[in-house]
């Protein structure tokens, strides 16, 4: 028979065991629609349902809870590209391919999708940030991206070109979709379909990193086009 007088205090203890979470939940929503500089405390606090006393108490500033926002919601992410690409077996195209299809999934949730945009418009403002979320997102996602490329080239699967600077034109459309998804794609008469932007991406890069890439290079007909 359960002990009734007990029942309030085992209540008050999983609150207070779910309260960070709710606060970092309650802030993404907010600085996704109000960007961080306009975001306070007290409405995170209010958001999630606390005072901001409360709110104090889990995160010393508005600085950590932000930086709880990328550990929590993004890192995760990175993380389980870091360990997929570790044990992957299969050819650098499927490396590749899944890798971003991994990643890509971040646009099904509208929140973590405007994370980017926050960001782009954040970071001149706030360098500490800025800082935290290119080492942690932004570096870490690059440097997979450069263990592919750098797989596909060993094995002759791609051809060879500067990898280093290849994974920004490679990530450049990917961050542009979600940025554009917060932007300019709110006003679109018919929404972008990301399924087909994605289709026509990997089409693309395919062609671009393939052997025979450099030989059309070479002759100029990637860049003047196929003769009529």
């Amino acid at each position: 028979m359960i002990n009734e007088t007990h029942c309030p205090v085992g209540r008050w203890l999983r609150r207070k065991e779910a309260r960070p979470a709710e606060l970092i939940d309650a802030a993404l929503d907010l600085f996704v629609e109000r960007g961080y500089a306009a975001t306070k405390m007290e409405d995170i606090a209010k958001r999630a349902g606390v005072t901001k006393g409360t709110a104090y108490l889990y995160f010393c500033n508005k600085e950590e809870l932000f930086k709880a926002v990328i550990r929590e919601a993004l890192l995760p992410r990175v993380e389980r590209g870091e360990a997929l690409l570790e044990e992957f077996q299969g050819t650098a195209w499927a490396a590749f391919e899944t890798l971003v299809r991994e990643w890509w999934t971040t646009m099904a949730d509208p929140r973590l999708s405007g994370i980017p945009k926050l960001m782009c418009s954040e970071c001149g403002n706030f360098p500490e940030l800025a800082r935290y979320y290119k080492a942690q997102i932004i570096d870490r996602t690059l440097k997979l991206m450069l263990a592919v490329l750098e797989r596909g080239m060993a094995s002759g699967e791609f051809r060879r070109l500067d990898a280093d600077y290849a994974v920004r034109v490679l990530a450049g459309p990917l961050v542009k979709a979600m940025i554009w998804k917060h932007s300019f794609g709110l006003y679109e008469p018919e929404p972008t379909d990301y399924d087909r932007f994605l289709a026509v991406y990997f089409d693309l890069i395919r062609a671009a990193l393939a052997p025979h890439s450099q030989d059309l290079l070479s002759q100029g007909t990637l860049l003047k086009g196929a003769p009529q």
